[in-house]
């Protein structure tokens, strides 16, 4: 277990901050917080924030090609322009039932996850949405769908969900994904699996929900590092920065009884790694 130098890019009290995403194009950190329902942006060049409100609960912003954002939202996936205004590319509301976390593919299109708010088991789904606002399902039976990724050469896809203490991984056939196999199970009592980055090396950051720790996996799957973090509860990481050599953290604080009081912020490990250049959604 290591201990480098942890910062705080942002201080606050977010009750399930998620998603960490760094744009290139505006050179800031987007992040959401889900329950809160609000999109925060953060200048690590300046210091500068800011923070929209959303009519749903938000599980995932991420940056449009043009400009303006994608978000998944409670009710399904829509579009924000640059301009602040809003429109539904796919409204596909069911009762019950939240956006949570997304990625976007190298191919620009959006692979958004759902869960239950109950928890319900196998009641969420993994859903990719081209550029056009065609959906189609490509995980219809998960609990609770977190962390995606790809490898630097696009050939793989990393995928939790939760639960299943696993980062799985497949094979990336044009747009559909097969050969669904473990890469790392994360051991009984070391925290559950959220959200995940993966760097230039191929290797996977995933972070440990309950865990209070973030784990580096190589290519192989084998667990090469693992970062004691102050909080209980860090649900997602990013490289962003100039560079893209530091890994940001987001934290939440929902449901503990007594938080750390850096729960909620947005963290920050310095020279971290390497991370690789993210694609804007292309609609």
């Amino acid at each position: 277990m290591s201990h480098p130098r942890l910062d705080v890019a942002v201080r606050e009290h977010a009750a399930l901050g998620e998603g960490p995403t760094w744009d290139p194009a505006t050179g800031r950190l987007i992040w959401v917080d889900i329950l809160s329902a609000r999109i925060h942006t953060y200048d690590p060049a300046t210091g500068r924030r800011t923070v929209m409100a959303t009519e749903q609960h938000v599980g995932a912003a991420k940056p449009r090609a043009g400009g303006g954002l994608v978000v998944n939202l409670r009710d399904g996936i829509g579009l924000y322009d640059a301009d602040g205004a809003f429109r539904w590319l796919v409204h596909d509301a069911e009762p019950g039932r939240r956006g949570n976390d997304a990625a976007v593919a190298p191919d620009g299109s959006l692979w958004a996850g759902t869960m239950r708010y109950d928890d319900t088991e196998v009641g969420g789904s993994l859903t990719r949405v081209a550029p056009d606002g065609t959906a189609a399902r490509v995980l219809p039976l998960v609990a609770c769908s977190n962390g995606t990724g790809w490898s630097p050469d696009g050939r793989l896809m990393y995928y939790i969900d939760t639960p299943t203490r696993r980062i799985d991984v497949f094979d990336v056939d044009g747009e559909q994904v097969v050969g669904r196999r473990p890469f790392a199970t994360v051991e009984e009592g070391a925290g559950f699996p959220d959200g995940l980055t993966v760097d230039a090396e191929g290797a996977v950051w995933v972070a440990l929900w309950d865990g209070a720790a973030l784990r580096r996996y190589t290519a192989d799957g084998t667990l090469e590092r693992t970062v004691a973090l102050p909080v209980r509860r860090p649900t997602a990481c990013a490289f962003g920065g100039r560079e893209l050599r530091d890994l940001y953290i987001s934290t939440a604080r929902a449901g503990l009884d007594a938080p750390h009081p850096l729960s909620g912020s947005l963290l920050v490990l310095p020279d971290a790694g390497q991370g690789m250049p993210g694609t804007a959604f292309a609609g």
